[in-house]
């Protein structure tokens, strides 16, 4: 199937349920060059953004972009996010929203690096065909005062 994206028409949808429910939505965004975030908020190239309406001024989520203004450590900052870098939308209260497919980065795209996009997507999260190392010896719990 062909024509618009879908990620930022249900960015807009998955924000209005939030609001009108009541409840917190927040983001988590993959950070790039691209994107305009405080730095020193950024955790393993990525940031989580609360986007809720007493949280932000100027909120604009367009069909490219997401923007607005809030303030990180009592100084305001414009945040300026590719809607391709959202990974994910989602009430704080509840835990309920989307996960969206990883983009690749301009320029990385997982055809230019020679392999398939499942191949991409498996490499990313790390997932290898031999399962997670399991610990040895007999299990301990410790009481701690």
């Amino acid at each position: 199937m062909s024509g618009q994206p879908q990620q930022p028409y249900l960015l807009r949808a998955l924000y209005e349920w939030c609001v009108d429910s009541g409840y917190t939505p927040y983001i988590s965004v993959r950070v790039d060059a691209r994107s305009r975030v405080p730095s020193a908020f950024v955790r393993e190239g990525q940031i989580v953004l609360n986007i809720g309406p007493n949280a932000v001024r100027n909120l604009q989520m367009d069909n490219e972009w997401v923007s607005f203004s809030a303030r990180f450590g009592g100084v305001s900052h414009d945040i300026l996010v590719p809607v391709p870098n959202v990974l994910a939308i989602y009430a704080r209260e509840t835990g309920e929203g989307m996960v969206f497919p990883p983009s690749a980065p301009p320029g990385e795209g997982a055809e230019a690096a020679g392999t398939s996009s499942d191949e991409a997507f498996s490499a990313q999260d790390g997932i290898t065909g031999s399962g997670p190392d399991k610990p040895k010896g007999k299990p301990r719990l410790r009481v701690v005062k």
